[in-house]
């Protein structure tokens, strides 16, 4: 991969004010893939969307000597020497992440971390990196391109899984209802697979049905977004609760059933008999989700859930999709 040469001038050996970036980009929910297996003739593929919350803000600006501050700075700091080595910059600067989505959670905190810290670089350093450039340069979106087309644009999208050339190509995107809202359930006390583990899952897993990657693929292409087109709730929480039922089978060897965390199964379990239809697991999990069709029967339905299981230690909060991609400021001060 070329790399952009370092400026003549970086950012943080200007004379007098100097730049800083800030970036804000939110969490998305992964509803499934089309192949899970990926060893398909359209390996991975996935359906998602991008939430208001939770979020990740960050400040950069330059600095006489490294610093890095605030949670998840380790992954950060990994990733702001990463993108600033692969464009030939040498400089310092001063990171702080105000705040950072959960990590292994299954709402695609690393990938929104490191597109923060490499548009914030970007941004710093006058270079036009464009996502899906710090995504290859950082190594994320190799299975699933949604974290990168929300970060991007927002709203839901739906990737065609990891081509040869390069990274997920995005075949749709269409805005989220802004009356629907997302509950999501918590389980601070249990995480989702990452990493050389997720990798290791993936590779112990069954091949996927080709017919079943058909079927999933009609569902979401005739059924799922043409409903988010008409605001057709029903119809959409239909195809996702059914992608979120075949993932949940597919992945339940790994799991140790339909879910990552048993509490919050049981909590979707729960909502499932009370008539809750869109409802499932966001990636590895192990946060929850269920649709709501306004932000009144949302907050009903956060009550009824918080009145029901307020001793088990899982939290909730009502999240609406984010229809824009992240936020990326720049503005003048003095270098620290």
């Amino acid at each position: 991969m070329e790399a952009f040469p370092a400026q003549s001038q970086s950012a943080s050996k200007a004379q007098g004010p100097s730049r800083q970036a800030r970036v804000t980009t939110t969490a998305r929910l992964h509803f499934g893939f089309l192949d899970p297996s990926g060893r398909g003739a359209r390996p991975f593929g996935s359906f998602g969307l991008a939430l208001d919350q939770p979020k990740t803000r960050l400040n950069l600006l330059p600095a006489r000597t490294f610093q890095v501050s605030g949670p998840e700075r380790e992954r950060a700091e990994r990733y702001l020497k990463s993108i600033a080595r692969s464009c030939g910059v040498e400089a310092a600067y001063k990171l702080h992440i105000e705040e950072a989505i959960p990590p292994h959670a299954g709402l695609g905190s690393g990938t929104q971390l490191a597109l923060a810290v490499g548009s914030a670089f970007a941004a710093l350093e006058g270079l036009s990196l464009d996502p899906q450039e710090i995504a290859a340069r950082l190594g994320r979106g190799l299975r699933s391109g949604i974290g990168i087309a929300t970060f991007a644009q927002g709203g839901a999208v739906l990737d065609g899984g990891p081509r040869e050339d390069g990274l997920p190509q995005l075949i749709s995107r269409l805005p989220f209802p802004a009356e629907w809202r997302a509950l999501l359930i918590f389980d601070a006390t249990s995480s989702g697979l990452a990493g050389a583990s997720e990798t290791t899952a993936f590779n112990s897993l069954p091949d996927f049905p080709e017919s079943k990657t058909d079927e999933l693929y009609r569902r979401i292409m005739q059924g799922a977004l043409p409903a988010l087109a008409e605001a057709d709730f029903k119809t959409f929480c239909e195809h996702v609760g059914y992608l979120q039922t075949c993932m949940g089978a597919y992945f339940a060897p790994l799991q140790g059933g339909l879910y990552a965390s048993q509490r919050v199964g049981e909590v979707l379990e729960w909502l499932r008999s009370e008539g809750v239809i869109g409802l499932g697991q966001s990636s590895w999990g192990p946060t929850g989700f269920a649709f709501a069709a306004s932000a009144a029967e949302g907050e009903a339905l956060l009550g009824r859930v918080r009145a029901r299981v307020q001793p088990s230690g899982l939290s909730f909060a009502l999240a609406q999709g984010r229809n824009e991609g992240a936020k990326i400021e720049t503005s003048a001060r003095e270098i620290q």
